[in-house]
């Protein structure tokens, strides 16, 4: 191999990657079909439910190059699917075209696909090239893997310390990090699927929870809220978003709120955890409290942690948490601000 097949293959990354945040519960894909070292198309899954990279890939060949796809090599970052869904099965438009080469980024492990799509090419004599940049390719989905092979969302603990460690002070919130982070921060939300916080910072912070300041989707808001204490005039109960509520299963719900009632007399993240996966919710961004982050550390349910460090001091509070088994990987400054990312150490 010359490092083509590479070429390509970034580039199908770099078309997946144009959905962030619109593909789920599906993963990011890109495709691209490739003549004689020369793109005649290139295409994403843009939006769940809707035409998959394959699909847009095939229809975006110009009239005048059509005659080359059987003649042509298609890129594609994952698997095509070989099952009916919301779309037909992308391995079946691949054999109906007669392309007939196809080099795979990574395999689905997805139960309804896991080999079957590349089985279906072979079947038909399409030659499979299989781990193209597989590292890489199974990163950009990491948290449709995790949801998968994992049966939890893939879960990314975010807060905001201060330089001597406090999240807040003991009377409340305070200004800890600057707006370019809080716009960062407005990114990672559209990223993710749902985000969660505590009764105590839905309650005192009275936060919107949205990506206001990105554009994209708002994500659905997780609150966990076991006696239904939060004010119904905060923010979290407005219709600018879905809104699951975790109550403790002998509280009355209201038929018209979406809660998820689990038995909090036992240990309540293993019930989430499956919960939310039965509701199909791929990732959760959680965003405090100090004690609910803590308590996804303490368990061990988080896959990402990202903090951000102010320059401000305030000599006492509420201390920020405190991360176990923890592999940093970037760090980088926004106008003041230290934005941290680590990796759990899988023990």
């Amino acid at each position: 191999m010359d490092g083509t097949h590479e070429i390509f293959m970034h580039r199908c990354l770099q078309l997946a990657r144009l959905a962030s945040g619109f593909t789920a519960p599906n993963p990011m894909v890109g495709a691209v079909l490739v003549h004689n070292g020369r793109v005649i198309g290139e295409g994403f899954h843009q939006i769940y439910g809707q035409a998959h990279a394959e699909v847009n890939c095939v229809n975006s060949v110009a009239a005048s190059d059509r005659q080359l796809i059987p003649q042509s090599t298609m890129y594609v970052s994952l698997e095509p699917c070989a099952h009916h869904g919301k779309t037909p099965p992308c391995a079946d438009l691949i054999v109906r075209e007669q392309i007939p080469q196809v080099v795979i980024g990574c395999v689905d492990t997805f139960s309804a696909v896991s080999g079957k799509g590349i089985e279906k090419l072979k079947a038909a004599g399409v030659k499979v090239i299989t781990g193209v940049l597989e590292k890489e390719c199974r990163e950009l989905n990491k948290r449709f893997f995790t949801f998968h092979e994992k049966k939890r969302p893939y879960i990314i603990l975010k807060w905001a310390q201060t330089a001597d460690g406090f999240i807040a002070s003991h009377t409340g919130p305070v200004r800890i990090s600057g707006e370019v982070s809080d716009r960062l921060v407005h990114r990672w939300r559209s990223e993710e699927m749902s985000i969660m916080v505590g009764t105590r910072t839905a309650i005192v912070d009275n936060p919107r929870l949205s990506n206001r300041l990105w554009g994209g989707l708002h994500p659905i808001r997780l609150v966990l809220d076991p006696q239904l204490k939060v004010p119904r005039d905060h923010f979290v109960y407005d219709y600018n978003a879905l809104s699951f509520f975790i109550t403790d299963k002998q509280t009355p719900v209201p038929e018209s709120m979406q809660a998820v009632s689990l038995d909090f007399s036992a240990p309540f993240l293993p019930q989430l955890m499956e919960a939310l996966h039965g509701r199909q919710v791929q990732s959760v961004l959680v965003e405090g409290g100090a004690n609910l982050l803590q308590q996804f550390i303490d368990g061990g349910y988080w896959d990402e942690a990202r903090i951000i460090t102010g320059q401000a001091v305030l000599g006492e509070g509420l201390q920020a948490p405190q991360l176990k088994h923890a592999i940093l990987h970037e760090t980088i400054t926004l106008d003041g601000d230290t934005v941290a990312t680590y990796s759990k150490h899988q023990q």
